[in-house]
């Protein structure tokens, strides 16, 4: 029988009335815990003695406080359709092909979406498309959600509708016709055949009318080379998987030269097949992401590097012009590389990035001498038409007040060029003056209309970037503000009755290699091969005058060369308010939200220029002032670049936008005012200022220090001579008093894997680049937030994969690894590992990308207090991230620190103004994988998400997964074949041979994790 009696706890519950009692028993917490007063606001949380072990003591380890301190969300309510669209499934995502053509990057691309909203970059890779996306490409998604962007169209600085817009401009074009005045169209290189042909038709009525293509970063000397050999304004394009021998003289061919986009030739023949693999030698300035891949590397300055490329043309051709003599370590290094280059005939292939004409003429001249199979004149590149010449003539003419009406679209000259305060002066002498712009930026705000301008994802067009490529740009959303292309413009304002879609619906037909249109649009691409089979016969002469001029090349006593460059991340600054990018670490320096002047150390010591490190393990430097022809840029702060040449310096461009910007994202110095006469290499001036620069660096050490159990490497005569077992060593651990492989020893119970999917991420660090497109196609896949240069000082990036950059002490890391051998002694030891911290003057450098490892044997799963991190049957280790209190303890008990603690809720913080911070720019945030919230840790999934989404796609399908259908972001976006993925359980899975391979190691194998991710030995090519 129950009892009827009742019990109480205090006096108080006697009084049925009591609000007190009532109070008591619907809160479990009689306090709130003011977490939000202090995990909120990053100045309050560094400033509080709160100790960790009294914080887990306030919210103990129960789910009702850990959700109260970490894991609390606000509740947003959903309306679902009422009428739900027949292409839209929820949950499931639609890909639409497009192509980029933003005047800068060219790349035929797939665009993720769900429900109706662009969320990703993927490869399109049908035949026919011709560049795959970089990191900038992939990152563009982001630059449509800016809340920066012009929302309409403004004239005079106020807001106003497209029929104000069109009576403007109609009433000045006609006041330009009868008057006689210049009407003027100033764009980037479109390679667009439709929009040059709406421009042509639209310049016919204007007497006078030019069309002026400017490139903000010109390859106007090549392009002029080209023209004068093969009498046509374009580039030659080279295929480097047809190369045996590469050598190169100032040409970044796997980052921006030229449009990019030859990383994936490369990397096919630099994984050794068959006992051969192409051989790459560098010579250049700046330490570019080509140069850091290269077998040999030559830092000359740019004078030298004109001697070296005419030496090399003597050799190749026979000429015999008289060049100035170099050091006898650099002059035997040319004459290696120039006989070398001519052995190998036509599977040879020289590429110079030197902004002069002549330069440009003996590249031509050795390719043709060497019937170069990787040079193809033929199928030549549309990527790059700017000229050099109409636009000084442009501004000239505006300063005259010859120009009555200037139609800009796709380029921003009041930033970019480097007389911008003359051109910004001379706008105010044009009638009429019009910018088709996403943003209200330096140029837009001093126009009389700004047009605001859609995102290419919001755009039709066509793009031919090669000769025999033809792609089409589709919309992949509507339009999210009151935007006009200026091709619809420009059929209007001349007249023309047609939307633009209609007329590239017609124009199209031409170009489609007999695709229907629907069929174009839904490939993207179509090719035509008998279009890049002919090329025009190549004019000879003038090649020994060339080689002449630039032999009497001088360099400026005392001075200074300057390299201007475009980083890997920024590119032309287009993008400068992408906050991916900006987070983006430089593959080279490893620094993120800055441009700064590389140094060699020998040349920093003479200039008393220093970098150190500071107690919270960021990065610091001196700062320096640069005067180019008597334009100066102040306090320029400086690092010391390792491989950087004696005597240059190299600067960023892209950086130091202001208008049109986000306060965070205003960072660096705007390097486009010393680029006088559009040419990157200039005579500099330098002086130490005072003061002191904080740099977001996210790798402080420098080299490998001789760790060969990290990055494996040998030559390729040992991968050739030797048996694996030497150059691919497995470290031996001592067993019933026998040394024995440490892979074959295992102090846990394994059990049988071989059932269902097991996932493994191959990583070949030969073909591995550096490039940096996996970070971001992580960043947009996973919906890593952006923390600040703040943050990023303090070590706190939340990167889940990071690409690992070690320089060797030695000239070679072989020589890095004798050192390692040859010392005794812990005092001795000690001594020699401190002096191998520091980098070589001209080191070899190896990528690494490192993600987690997913240990089949975890340390960071037994350490767990709470479960939040176990192991899969797939292979993957899973994170719960609501079971997580942040202990920290995996990231600890991780060897290879690839686990990261939001310090912070990224998501809807003032102190975080990022995308995350505003309701538009959540919309690229991707549905299937949870924004984490504060104090919980977090780190690569391998894609969970996507590999569950093919394994329902070939259930839906009845079917099982094909071979190599699985994927992650990171392998997906990997252009020159670096990164595999796939199920070792799958025997016809490319991963599975890869696993296999005599090249195969794990990192840090030796301690017996067993991971689910390995990589293949670098094999160089001396």
């Amino acid at each position: 029988m129950a009892s009827n009696k009742k019990y109480w706890k205090s006096v108080e519950e006697l009084n049925g009335n009591s609000p007190i009692v009532d109070k008591l028993r619907n809160n479990e917490f009689v306090e709130e815990i003011p977490t939000d007063e202090f995990l909120g606001d990053k100045d309050k949380l560094s400033s509080s003695s709160t100790s960790r072990r009294d914080f887990l003591k306030y919210v103990g380890f129960s789910t009702a406080a850990a959700s109260l301190a970490a894991c609390e969300g606000p509740v947003i309510k959903s309306i679902p359709y009422v009428v739900q669209p027949e292409e839209i499934i929820p949950g499931v995502a639609d890909y639409y092909a497009t192509t980029i053509a933003d005047g800068f990057d060219f790349a035929n691309i797939l665009i993720k979406t769900r429900e109706g909203r662009p969320i990703k970059v993927e490869k399109n890779t049908l035949e026919g498309s011709k560049i795959y996306p970089n990191a900038r490409v992939y990152a563009s998604v982001l630059t449509m959600y800016d809340t920066m962007r012009l929302k309409q169209p403004k004239v005079e600085g106020k807001d106003a509708s497209w029929q104000e817009v069109d009576a403007r401009v109609k009433a000045g074009l006609s006041q330009a016709a009868a008057s006689g005045g210049q009407v003027v169209v100033l764009t980037g290189t479109t390679a667009s055949p439709s929009t040059e042909k709406i421009i042509a038709d639209f310049g016919a009525k204007y007497p006078g009318f030019k069309h002026v293509i400017y490139d903000a970063v010109s390859s106007s000397e090549a392009l002029d080379a080209f023209q004068q050999v093969y009498g046509e304004r374009a580039l030659a394009d080279y295929d480097f998987s047809k190369a045996d021998v590469i050598v190169s003289v100032g040409a970044d061919f796997l980052g921006d030269w030229q449009g990019g986009g030859y990383d994936s030739g490369y990397g096919l023949n630099r994984i050794p097949k068959n006992g051969k693999m192409s051989k790459h030698i560098q010579f250049e300035a700046n330490m570019s992401l080509t140069g850091a891949n290269a077998d040999k590397r030559v830092p000359l300055t740019v004078t030298q590097q004109k001697y070296a490329l005419v030496a090399v043309y003597n050799a190749v051709t026979g000429a015999s012009v008289g060049v100035p003599a170099l050091d006898k370590a650099a002059a035997d290094a040319v004459n290696k590389a120039a006989q070398q280059l001519k052995a190998a005939g036509s599977r040879g292939v020289f590429v110079t990035g030197l902004d002069d004409v002549n330069a440009q003429l003996l590249a031509i001249a050795i390719n043709n001498a060497l019937n170069s199979q990787a040079f193809n004149p033929a199928g030549a590149r549309m990527v790059r038409k700017g000229d050099a010449k109409a636009v000084t003539q442009l501004v000239n003419d505006m300063k005259a007040g010859s120009v009555h009406t200037l139609i800009m679209s796709g380029v921003n000259p009041v930033y970019t060029l480097p007389n911008s305060d003359e051109f910004a002066e001379a706008l105010k002498k044009v009638k009429l003056s019009v910018a088709f712009s996403m943003k209200e930026d330096e140029t837009a705000s001093k126009t009389t209309v700004a047009a605001a301008a859609p995102h290419y994802l919001e755009s039709w067009g066509d793009v031919t970037i090669a000769k025999g490529y033809y792609s089409v740009t589709q919309p992949t959303i509507r339009p999210l503000f009151d935007t006009k292309q200026v091709q619809d413009a420009l059929l209007s304002w001349s007249g023309n009755p047609q939307s633009y879609y209609d007329f590239l619906k017609g124009f199209g037909t031409q170009y489609s290699g007999g695709k229907s249109w629907n069929q174009l649009v839904h490939d993207g691409v179509a090719s035509d091969a008998a279009a890049a089979t002919t090329a025009s016969t190549p004019a000879t002469g003038g090649f020994a005058g060339a080689a002449s001029q630039l032999a009497s090349a001088k360099a400026a006593a005392g001075a200074f060369e300057l390299v201007l460059y475009t980083k890997t991340g920024m590119g032309d600054g287009q993008q400068a308010s992408n906050p991916w990018l900006q987070e983006f670490p430089d593959p080279i320096t490893r620094a993120s939200w800055d441009n700064y002047l590389t140094m060699s150390a020998a040349d920093a010591e003479a200039l008393g220029v220093e970098n150190w490190n500071v107690d919270n393990g960021g990065l610091n430097g001196s700062y320096v002032s640069v005067e180019v022809a008597g334009k100066k840029l102040e306090k320029v702060p400086v690092i010391i670049q390792p491989g950087q040449a004696k005597g240059t310096v190299g600067l960023a461009l892209g950086y130091g936008r202001k208008d049109g910007m986000k306060e965070e994202m205003v960072v660096g110095v705007n390097a486009y005012n010393l680029y006088t006469n559009f040419k990157a290499e200039q005579t500099v001036k330098l002086s130490k200022v005072s003061g002191e620069h904080e740099f977001a660096c996210i790798q402080l050490q420098r080299t490998l220090m001789g760790r060969g159990d990290i990055v494996k490497e040998t030559t390729l005569k040992e991968y050739n001579e030797k048996d694996a077992s030497e150059w691919n060593e497995v470290a031996q651990v001592s067993y019933d008093h026998q040394e024995v492989p440490a892979t074959t020893i295992d102090l846990w119970e394994g059990f049988d894997r071989s059932i269902g999917h097991h996932f493994n991420l191959s990583i070949d660090l030969n073909a591995c680049t550096g490039c940096g497109a996996c970070v971001i196609a992580c960043h947009a896949e996973n919906n890593v937030p952006v923390v600040g240069k703040s943050e990023i000082r303090r070590s706190r990036d939340m990167h889940w994969l990071r690409i690992d950059r070690y320089y060797s002490h030695e000239d070679t890391f072989e020589g890095d690894v004798e050192l390692k051998e040859n010392t005794s002694g812990l005092l001795n030891s000690k001594r020699t590992f401190e002096k191998m911290e520091n980098p070589a003057d001209n080191p070899q450098v190896v990528f690494q990308p490192v993600m987690c490892q997913h240990c089949n044997h975890a340390p960071c799963e037994t350490v767990c207090p709470v479960a939040a991190t176990s192991h899969g049957r797939q292979g993957q280790n899973h994170m719960a991230y609501n079971r997580c209190v942040g202990t920290r303890y995996c990231a600890n008990n991780c060897p290879y620190k690839v686990r990261r603690f939001n310090w912070f809720l990224y998501s809807e913080n003032n102190e975080f103004d990022y995308h995350m911070n505003n309701d538009l720019g959540r919309m690229v945030l991707n549905p299937d994988v949870v924004v984490r919230s504060r104090g919980v840790m977090e780190k690569c999934s391998l894609c969970i998400q996507m590999t569950q989404a093919t394994i329902l796609k070939a259930k839906r399908e009845g079917r099982p997964v094909d071979k190599n259908e699985f994927y992650t972001a990171c392998s997906e976006a990997c252009g020159s074949g670096a990164m595999v993925f796939g199920d070792i359980n799958n025997n016809e899975d490319t991963v599975t041979r890869r696993k296999e391979d005599e090249r195969s190691y794990h990192l840090l194998g030796h301690i017996g994790t067993q991971p689910n991710v390995f990589y293949h030995v670098k094999v160089r090519n001396t």
